[in-house]
Order: C-alpha cells, then sequence, then structure tokens
C-alpha cells in the first residue's frame, strides 16, 4: 500500500475508532470511588491494632480508643459529621496489607511504617502521625543495659515485619551473632517474652512502652537507649484513588494544623476564634476546601470538635500522663524543634 493509500485508510477509519471509543465510554458504567462507596454504607472500615495499649485496644464491650484509632474519628468525623460512624477491624501485622487491597479495609491506622516497598506494592500514605524508632526491652534482672550486649541472645520479633529486617541489619553492623525467635503476630511475640522464651523483644520503641504496661510488673522490664531505625509510622489507603487518599491525608492535617494555630476542642466553636485568614480556612468560614475535598465547608472544625487536633489525641492516649508516658520529643510540632508538620490549609 502506498503513503496516499494508507493516508485515505486511516482518514476512513479514524471516525469510526473514535464513534467506538466513545461509545465505549458512554456504555462503561463509572466505578464509585472509595468516599461514595463510604458514603453510601454510612461507615468507613477502619483497620486497626489487634492489641496495643495507647494506640488501639478493646474494652470489654468491644468498643476501640487509642491514638490510632481517633485517625479513623477524624476522618468518620469529616465525612459524616459522627466520629462514631466507623467499623473498626482488627488486623494483624500479617494481614493489615491483603486486608487493605482487597477492600476490607477503607483505611489501615495500625501503627504501620512508611517505607518504599509497602508504598509501591500495598498502597498509599497519606502522612506521618508518629516519628519513632526500634529498640529493644529486656527483663532488669537479666543485668543487660546496652543492645549491644545482646550477642547470641534469642530475640523475639514479629515476622514479616520492619522490625525483623532492622534486628537482622542491626546485628551484622554490630558484628554480632543473632538468634531471632520468629511469630506471626506481636501479640505471640509479646506472650512468648514475657513467658521467658527470649531475652528480648524488638520492635518499635512506642510499641515497647505500650506492652509493658500490660505485664504483671511492667517496672520489672527495661527499654534499653539504643534506637536502632528510622520509623515513621502513618495511615494507608488502597492506591489509585486520589479523592479518597486526600480526605484521610487531610483529616490528619487538619488535627495538625489545629494545634499549630492554638484551636483545640475547648475552644473551636468560639465566635470570636477566627481572628486570622489561615484559622477562618481551618475551620470554613473562608475558602473552598470543603468542596475541593468533596466534603462540607466546616469538615476541619467537625475533626476539631469531636476528636481534637493533634497534641489533644497525643495527651490523651499517649502522653506524659498516660500509663505509657512518652514524651512528645521529635512529635512536637515543628514550631516547637519537633519533626510534625503538615501543609497549610489553603
Amino acid at each position: 500500500m502506498t503513503v496516499k493509500h494508507s493516508l485515505q485508510a486511516a482518514t476512513v477509519l479514524l471516525p469510526v475508532l473514535i464513534t467506538g471509543l466513545t461509545i465505549g465510554l458512554m456504555t462503561t458504567p463509572a466505578s464509585a470511588g472509595t468516599l461514595d462507596q463510604v458514603i453510601q454504607r454510612g461507615a468507613l472500615k477502619c483497620g486497626v491494632n489487634t492489641e496495643l495499649a495507647g494506640f488501639a485496644i478493646a474494652n470489654s464491650l468491644g468498643e476501640y480508643s487509642g491514638f490510632d484509632v481517633d485517625i479513623c474519628r477524624a476522618v468518620a468525623s469529616a465525612v459524616f459529621n459522627d466520629s462514631e460512624a466507623v467499623e473498626m477491624i482488627p488486623v494483624t501485622s500479617s494481614d493489615r496489607f491483603e486486608a487493605l487491597q482487597s477492600g476490607v479495609l477503607d483505611i489501615l491506622s495500625r501503627n504501620t511504617t512508611w517505607t518504599l516497598e509497602r508504598n509501591s506494592l500495598y498502597g498509599e500514605f497519606v502522612g506521618v502521625n508518629f516519628y519513632d524508632g526500634q529498640g529493644f526491652m529486656v527483663p532488669k534482672r537479666t543485668g543487660i543495659r546496652s543492645a549491644l550486649e545482646l550477642d547470641n541472645q534469642p530475640i523475639c520479633v514479629d515476622n514479616n515485619t520492619t522490625s525483623e529486617v532492622n534486628a537482622a541489619d542491626f546485628f551484622t553492623v554490630s558484628d554480632m551473632r543473632y538468634r531471632p525467635v520468629f511469630f506471626d503476630d506481636g501479640i505471640d511475640a509479646v506472650r512468648a517474652y514475657e513467658a521467658g522464651r527470649c531475652k528480648a523483644l524488638t520492635t518499635d520503641r512506642s510499641g515497647l512502652a505500650a506492652q509493658r504496661t500490660g505485664f504483671a510488673q511492667p517496672d520489672a522490664h527495661l527499654v534499653l537507649p539504643e534506637v536502632i531505625s528510622k520509623e515513621p509510622l502513618g495511615p494507608m489507603v488502597a492506591a489509585n484513588d486520589s479523592e479518597w487518599g486526600n480526605v484521610v491525608r487531610w483529616s490528619l492535617n487538619c488535627m495538625i494544623n489545629a494545634e499549630e494555630l492554638g484551636i483545640n476542642s475547648n475552644n473551636v466553636n468560639n465566635p470570636n476564634i477566627g481572628s486570622t485568614p489561615a484559622i477562618r480556612r481551618l475551620i470554613g468560614t473562608e475558602g473552598n476546601t470543603g468542596e475541593n475535598l468533596g466534603l462540607s465547608a466546616n469538615w476541619c472544625s467537625r475533626i476539631i470538635q469531636q476528636v481534637g487536633n493533634y497534641g489533644e489525641i497525643y495527651e490523651k492516649h499517649i502522653g506524659p500522663n498516660t500509663p505509657i508516658g512518652l514524651e512528645r520529643g521529635i512529635n512536637q510540632l515543628w514550631t516547637n524543634g519537633g519533626l510534625i508538620y503538615a501543609p497549610p490549609i489553603r
């Protein structure tokens, strides 16, 4: 076929292809995004830890509370104006990513470390709600006071987690023999450690502090001083749904910005609070951020009123005056020398 004939054929076929494509687009039903599905369902499904004091734990009635749980409640407040419009679904470290990818969860808010592999394989991290680092805990009676004294000692560790990889790296770099005792769930690792099967337990230091509160004699256990890794923990959503990712991301950012601006659950409804443009945008009396997210104008003020700002949920669940007893440290706002920083709401 000559070039002239090829051009003629293409000219004839092009309208047919365009018509077919248009018909295909018109007859293919649009799939509802997660936000639409959540609204139609009337509640969001949030994956949380099975049992981690301060972060996610259920009472005798099966009602969950905790720092990570309040991230879920914040999103429910933004979407439904009801912080209780959440179904808490306990997931283990081994099944959390499958549950997120399969659609069992709308949000995973379970002390999960943001890594490249997890980001590329399992979904989208929408921010960091807690900066942590991995450590080791030992019974005080062992006399061990440094992680450098753990050469060839049995270490209880949760399998298929960043804790497993970090510990192996630490022992290699420190030229020590590594004797891991693996468990498929963190709770099993904790129980084995408490029963004396291991000389040490390793996981995020916040997790060690939380688990110690459940021991019969918490003061008989020591978290060693070494911090062996970076563990930026944050909520996740499934990939390829930027609309829903934005709702969850900005719900977290709302709480952080609120603390920075001095807006909390006690003053957010004060009619005189909107003294600056930044505050007016935060509470929804100026700008169109709610419309941009597919939410009501006062989406952020709902979060602050019903759940609190970042500092409030930190102090309530894991702060120095709780059994967990975690100082803010690097989880201070950036204005106070910490790492907690949120993009502006504008």
